[in-house]
């Protein structure tokens, strides 16, 4: 069987964002929760599980072409989901048209490398806790993060527990700029 690794696409934070989330993480105070480390928060975009050398090699390949615009996602909202037990940050805003786009595109290019993905709705999250068992009673100030690239994300056991690596990234296009205006 050949070499496999458990891969998603994922938006990762920028220094400052990354910061910010450890910061709220640390204000909640909640008993038997599974902190995630800040060196691994991020935004699942396409979850893939595990995938062979080739077919990771076909991904990268066929998602090189993929264009996007950058965009904000501004998550304003603690969220606890019971049948996962996470405890995480959401939006009460609507997905934004690029991030929509964005998630589409990576469907339908691992869709076509061979691959099924998840059929739910999107929602993007940050998952700040597992082994939650309820939703703390802490007011939040919005985080807002800019989205400028996607990854391809490596989700590794190691003896303390799951560590994530960024296996690649693709810049998003920028919007260009008229010198007239």
């Amino acid at each position: 069987m050949p070499d496999t690794s458990r891969l998603f696409f994922a938006l990762w934070p920028d220094d400052e964002t990354r910061q910010a989330l450890a910061r709220l993480s640390q204000s909640i105070t909640a008993k038997g929760f599974k902190w995630v480390q800040p060196h691994n928060l991020h935004v699942t975009l396409v979850f893939l599980g595990a995938v062979n050398t080739d077919t990771e090699l076909l991904i990268k390949q066929s998602v090189a072409d993929i264009t996007a615009q950058p965009f904000s996602l501004t998550f304003d909202s603690l969220s606890y989901w019971n049948r996962p037990r996470i405890l995480c940050l959401t939006s009460r805003q609507p997905v934004p048209n690029p991030a929509a786009m964005l998630v589409s595109a990576l469907e339908a290019t691992v869709a076509d490398c061979g691959l099924h993905t998840d059929t739910r709705p999107y929602i993007p999250h940050i998952t700040l806790a597992r082994h939650a068992r309820y939703l703390p009673d802490v007011k939040i100030e919005p985080i807002v993060w800019r989205a400028e690239a996607f990854c391809l994300v490596e989700s590794c056991s190691e003896p303390d527990g799951v560590c994530y690596k960024v296996r690649q990234q693709w810049p998003f296009i920028k919007p260009t700029v008229n010198p007239d205006q």
